[in-house]
């Protein structure tokens, strides 16, 4: 089982979007192992998208993410980063296929509304940065058993 950082950004947190997009990861059969509500200070905004820096759209991108709360979930599920990334969509609205976080909720080429994990990597690096140790909770699930087939013995 893989976990997974998502955030909810400051413009699906504003558009009262988060319900709806917390519901189709759960509907999908992630389960949701830790999350807040916080306001990303610059110095976590700088150190999370460090990778940026040199880019012309990082200033912007930190303002836009330190401009209002956003929620940060711990996801968890077998290939949870694929299947959040898929779920996601292309990264500008007006791109994302339908069906799609992005392309449902978003036409901006700049307000995304969410984040993901792009690796395994990127996952526990990121996490590490949001949730402080015991934050993401490890608990079963009583229909675990009906979102993977189990019968070979791992998840399915």
């Amino acid at each position: 089982m893989e976990t997974t950082l998502i955030i909810l950004k400051p413009d699906a947190v504003q558009r009262g979007l988060m319900g709806r997009i917390i519901s189709r990861f759960e509907d999908k059969g992630l389960q949701v192992v830790g999350c807040k509500m916080m306001q990303i200070s610059q110095q976590l905004a700088a150190t999370h998208y460090e990778a940026h820096q040199a880019k012309g759209f990082y200033a912007g991108l930190v303002r836009f993410m330190t401009s209002s709360p956003v929620l940060v979930l711990a996801l968890r599920g077998n290939g949870a980063i694929t299947i959040c990334r898929n779920m996601m969509g292309a990264t500008f609205g007006s791109k994302a296929n339908p069906g799609t976080i992005r392309g449902d909720f978003g036409v901006s080429n700049s307000f995304n509304l969410i984040h993901g994990s792009d690796s395994p990597e990127a996952a526990e690096r990121e996490l590490k940065l949001f949730f402080t140790p015991g934050e993401v909770l490890n608990w079963g699930r009583a229909g675990e058993a009906w979102v993977y087939d189990m019968s070979g013995g791992k998840p399915e």
